[in-house]
């Protein structure tokens, strides 16, 4: 227990230390994680041998990250995906094991074990890129949408990784699992509790089948009698035990059956994302989550072999910085394939350079059936590791490169649109986003749209979800939802734009209730015309309470002055009206007579209505 207490004082002091400090510098969390291992690892000797051990606890924390991604994914917006993650993911895969092939060949390696590398390189690292991308709030970009989808892809592709690496061996090949799975210390312990130990090809599939069916029901099914279930303790606890519950127990379902489980648990986030228990499925889950992957990458940090490393430096570091290079010259031109472009581009080609944390068991396995010599499966876990502390670093270069294309000007593609809603809300000016707060507050979905990339990553660093890309184009507009919509908000700062947009709205959707943002009486005259519904002056509402805080204090009681307010707020909008059917655009309002004599004898109703309402008050009051 003490050596216990021990550990943990030390691994979460570590923590505590250097995560703040690298987050202040700018390096991102992850990368404080990972100098806090080599600190307390090869550094200084706190923490020995319990490193591995303990990795293997704390990948349990990617599990849980592809959970709570799964719950922020409709079944939808999956299937929208289908095209990246088997065109886009599936060359990625492909290519790059292909060209690690080569390499390998090249300098004099066996077929069979270059083969095998190339198939651990392949894969690049879901923990430190998913944490890294929501920390940045890149997650929402082109870019990391299809990040994601390559690395939902490689989840998949260790699966028949593994069925083929036994095939590779160099020599006697130990006994497997008759599904091919793993073949981990612990799986002779838990090899009774295997659901396809034994079975035929068919039975596996029959079994596999079912559970991943079993999931989606239970899911769909069981989730509200449960939590209706849970909710008679009225216990705090008792939500987070389930959440627990529901993750852990779908993650050993899936090993049984000899699939991943981080796979099964996204699953099952995917079929939860509907329903109401959502949110609260997602704040149990998360402190674990965090605290997992924190624990994840100081144990990356703590198992480097500095001996290793040290004794064959420019051999491990060429490895690492060649393999990223290679990576990312199959990354750049697959990524331009699929139409990513500018920052979008330099995003996913930087953020999946690395190799990842499922190498590590990749390399195991290898070595356990013999595929690949003790002394090169050390080099290639020296080089993962050392690749994915390098990704952080990248992840910096990202951010530099990102600014320099925004400096120059450099046009950027307009975000993928994932996510309808019965709101669009066209600008997120200090106007918008006031409009969206309360909307989205209220429980209603809406999907933001702006044309200013720079305001859109602010949005986003606040935790709100926004797309970049211009409002007034029609494909934007179609794929965010018009066609479907019920309320369109156009908020954006050009007065022109909101015109267009008014105008190109109401001919496609006559049926749609459009809210727009004018800039002056003049603007409201000419959305008048356009057709929108409720239009809203910019400064009206704040100069009109103003006003009532200059009656306030010149005398008149509040409840006077807000009479008098409302009053004003009525009678400007019958005269907006009015003098909408007299505006003409092509004669300037100062040489428009008919317009002008309208105008004087409402303002004069103005003041008429105003000192009726106030007589009207005061003798109520007497």
């Amino acid at each position: 227990m003490d050596g216990f207490l021990y550990q943990a004082t030390i691994y979460l002091l570590a923590a505590v230390i250097a995560v703040p400090i690298a987050s202040r510098l700018g390096l991102g969390s992850v990368l404080g994680y990972l100098l806090a291992g080599i600190v307390i690892g090869p550094v200084l000797g706190l923490v020995g041998s319990e490193t591995e051990d303990l990795q293997h606890f704390a990948e349990f924390g990617v599990v849980m990250m592809l959970f709570i991604i799964g719950l922020e994914l409709e079944p939808r917006a999956l299937w929208d995906m289908r095209h990246k993650l088997i065109g886009l993911g599936g060359l990625q895969v492909v290519g790059t094991t292909l060209a690690v092939t080569v390499v390998g060949i090249a300098i004099g390696q066996s077929w069979s074990i270059s083969l095998a590398v190339g198939m651990i390189f392949a894969l690049s690292s879901t923990a430190i890129v998913l944490q890294t991308l929501n920390e940045k709030r890149l997650m929402t970009t082109q870019g990391g949408r299809s990040a994601f989808s390559v690395l939902l892809t490689q989840d998949i592709a260790v699966i028949p990784m593994l069925a083929l690496l036994p095939l590779l061996a160099i020599g006697a090949m130990p006994q497997i699992a008759a599904d091919g799975s793993l073949g981990h210390a612990e799986d002779a312990a838990h090899a009774s509790m295997s659901l396809v130990e034994g079975l035929p090809g068919w039975g596996v599939t029959l079994v596999t089948l079912g559970a991943v069916g079993l999931v989606i029901l239970a899911g769909t099914y069981l989730t509200r009698p449960v939590f209706n279930f849970i909710h008679i303790a009225r216990l705090p606890e008792m939500y987070t035990a389930l959440s627990l519950l529901i993750v852990v127990g779908i993650a050993f379902l899936m090993i049984m059956v000899g699939l991943s489980p981080a796979l099964g648990t996204f699953l099952a986030g995917v079929v939860l994302a509907n329903s109401e228990f959502r949110h609260e499925l997602e704040s149990d889950i998360e402190p674990f989550k965090g605290l997992l992957l924190g624990l994840f990458f100081i144990t990356v940090g703590a198992g480097i072999n500095f001996t290793v490393l040290l004794a064959e430096p420019l051999l491990i570091l060429g490895m690492a910085l060649g393999l990223m290079v290679l990576k990312g010259a199959v990354l750049y031109p697959l990524g331009r394939m699929f139409k990513l472009r500018g920052r979008n581009l330099w995003l996913f080609t930087l953020s999946l350079a690395q190799a990842g944390e499922f190498g590590f068991v990749l390399v195991s396995f290898s070595r356990q059936t013999n595929v690949l010599p003790a002394g090169l499966a050390e080099q290639v876990l020296l080089a993962i590791a050392v690749t994915m502390l390098l990704t952080p670093l990248f992840f910096i270069l990202y951010d530099l490169l990102s600014r320099r294309i925004a400096d120059a000007g450099i046009a950027q593609e307009p975000d993928e649109i994932d996510e309808g809603g019965p709101v669009i809300i066209a600008g997120i000016g200090r106007f918008g986003q006031v409009v969206n707060r309360l909307v989205v507050s209220s429980g209603f979905k809406t999907v933001v749209l702006d044309h200013d990339v720079a305001t859109v990553e602010v949005m986003r660093r606040f935790g709100m979800k926004g797309y970049f890309g211009d409002p007034t184009r029609p494909d934007i507009l179609r794929a965010a939802g018009l066609g479907k919509a019920r309320v369109l908000v156009a908020a954006m700062d050009d007065p022109d734009a909101v015109l267009r947009l008014v105008h190109y709205a109401r001919a496609e959707r006559p049926d749609l209730h459009i809210v727009a943002r004018a800039h002056d009486r003049t603007h409201v005259y000419g959305l008048y015309q356009a057709g929108a519904d409720d239009i809203v002056r910019e400064m009206f509402d704040s100069s009109l309470r103003a006003g009532r805080y200059v009656l306030e204090r010149m005398g008149l009681t509040e409840y006077e002055a807000k009479e008098a307010q409302h009053t004003f707020y009525q009678h400007d909008r019958h005269t907006v009206r009015e003098l909408a059917e007299l505006w003409d655009p092509e004669i300037p309002a100062s040489k428009n007579e008919e317009y002008i004599a309208r105008a004087k004898e409402l303002e004069k109703d103005l003041e008429s209505a105003l000192s009726n309402a106030l007589a009207t008050i005061r003798k109520d009051v007497a």
